[in-house]
């Protein structure tokens, strides 16, 4: 079963247990994780849906596109360079991604 874990700013951890594939933004808005804000609905117009992706799961994603290379530029928290992507853009349970952790940023606006 994919699970995606975030990892609140407070030390805080939930686990979501997806029947389906689904983005982590998704997952996240279904399921009431704080700090996921994801106004744009998933379009990779807002980035408020950031996370910083564990380095074990890195490898596992696919390239950054050049639209949320975009919004990466102007999210609320600081860019990571390695690990900073837009949960909109991930999905888990598909391509070889079958479980994700990711840190939430202190602030998405």
């Amino acid at each position: 079963m994919p699970t995606i874990t975030f990892h609140q700013p407070d030390g805080a951890s939930q686990v979501l247990e997806l029947e389906k594939p689904e983005r982590i933004m998704q997952a996240a808005l279904k399921n009431s994780v704080p700090g996921i804000v994801g106004e744009c609905g998933g379009q990779a117009m807002c980035a408020t849906c950031h996370v910083y992706v564990r380095e074990d799961y890195l490898g596992a994603l696919p390239e950054i596109g050049e639209d949320e290379e975009e919004m990466l530029e102007v999210t609320a928290s600081e860019r990571d360079p390695e690990r900073s992507r837009l949960g909109c853009q991930i999905e888990v349970g598909s391509d070889g991604l079958e479980t994700i952790e990711v840190d939430v940023p202190e602030e998405q606006v």
